[in-house]
């Protein structure tokens, strides 16, 4: 099924498009025009566990309530890698901190930065600037972030013996992180979702087996044959660690968790299914036993191939990339998941009235229960702040009809 043609099977999913208006240049938030200046928190305190972040509640955010399948009035929206290079005010912080693993790793950076386009763009979705790697050190895993390279691990994991410098997760090696986490849900309420992520074991396996970032996997690929032991026994820790993080990022106060398996769209389906995801499928698992109803996202870039697998995770929410058709991902998916994206994000070097009629036909495509709209992949460095306002203005301008919303949970209940 397409949906290149709006008028047809799309146009049936419940979106009011005469509510759509176009507003050209950057919002005015209501109750301030300008980003307020940044005062710095106070320095580290005991953690609160956020009790509400494991439980339903009619105050969640509109996303968290979507990620549910839950009614909303219409799909909300943040966009990955929505804090970064791409704004003037964070390339203005960045000059003044140049090291990332600085600006990923304190606290008062960390919040800084993650409310920069909370700020400008009022956004659904408030993700933490943080990076997939950074939990690495404190399992035993060291590694830099080199300015042409990117990350480096200068001890990768290949044998036997490598194992043994992995440990247990210290969570107090990151306790940057729930500190930020805690400041971030103080400061935006109920008004949007806080968003943590983590990376998929096979993700992180990657950088830790070749060493860095690789355009071909192949010590990983040829370990699935030649060290089967090794790399299961490697993904076993790295799937304990990384739901340990994801327990401790929700109970920090994050309201939802999103999965990054970046690089398992580089598998074939059947090698994803055996060596991504097991692992995936035992961290939603041990989650949902302790925060059953915090919503689970997971995205692979790349992931045409994978999406009926991906389904069988148990995660509550599927990220679409901009490569797959949102009415043909839909149709595949079913509709008693929900699904994320999908916009290309080079959409947004587009003329605005194009990126109004991309977001109106994912909108349209997606349906009108169980979509967060984002893009098919992080924001672009070099895309206008303008057109990343107009895509939040445009958002917000929709509503989606009542009675397809009904429709669609009586055809969701069908398929239980």
């Amino acid at each position: 099924m397409s949906c290149f043609s709006l008028t047809s099977a799309c146009s049936s999913l419940g979106v009011k498009s005469s509510s759509l208006t176009v507003q050209l240049g950057f919002r005015c938030n209501e109750t301030n025009n300008f980003p307020r200046a940044f005062v710095p928190y106070p320095k580290r305190t005991k953690i609160q566990k956020f009790s509400v972040a494991c439980s339903s509640s009619a105050t969640d955010p509109l996303l968290v309530k979507a990620a549910r399948g839950d009614p909303v009035s219409r799909p909300p929206a943040w966009m990955m890698r929505q804090a970064g290079r791409y704004m003037a005010i964070y390339r203005k912080l960045a000059e003044k901190h140049p090291s990332f693993r600085e600006r990923s790793e304190t606290t008062d950076l960390i919040v800084e930065i993650s409310l920069q386009p909370w700020e400008a763009f009022r956004p659904d979705g408030v993700i933490i600037f943080s990076d997939i790697l950074t939990p690495l050190p404190a399992f035993g895993v060291q590694f830099d972030i080199e300015e042409v390279r990117g990350p480096v691990i200068q001890s990768p994991i290949r044998s036997e013996d490598c194992l043994k410098a992995l440990h247990p997760i210290d969570l107090e090696k990151v306790h940057f992180v729930g500190e930020s986490l805690k400041i971030l849900r103080q400061e935006v309420g109920d008004h949007a979702a806080v968003l943590g992520f983590v990376g998929a074991p096979w993700t992180i396996a990657t950088y830790i087996v070749e060493g860095g970032t690789t355009r071909t996997y192949t010590n990983i690929k040829s370990m699935c044959h030649t060290a089967p032991n090794l790399l299961r026994a490697l993904l076993s820790h790295l799937t304990k660690a990384i739901a340990e993080y994801v327990i401790y990022q929700v109970e920090s106060g994050a309201h939802c968790i999103q999965i990054f398996d970046s690089w398992g769209g580089q598998l074939p389906p059947d090698m994803w299914e055996k060596w991504s995801k097991t692992y995936i499928t035992e961290i939603v698992s041990i989650v949902r036993n302790k925060c059953p109803k915090t919503p689970l996202v997971l995205y692979i870039n790349g992931n045409g191939g994978l999406l009926e697998c991906m389904k069988g995770t148990g995660v509550d929410v599927i990220g679409l990339d901009w490569t797959v058709d949102m009415a043909d991902g839909r149709k595949r998916l079913g509709s008693d998941i929900s699904v994320q994206g999908n916009v290309d994000p080079a959409y947004l070097f587009a003329p605005l009235p194009a990126v109004t009629e991309e977001i109106q036909r994912v909108v349209k495509c997606a349906g009108p229960r169980g979509h967060i709209l984002n893009l098919g992949h992080g924001v672009l460095v070099g895309t206008p702040e303008e057109a990343v306002a107009h895509f939040f203005d445009v958002t917000k301008s929709l509503k989606y009809d009542s009675s397809s919303q009904n429709q669609a949970m009586e055809e969701s209940k069908l398929l239980v």
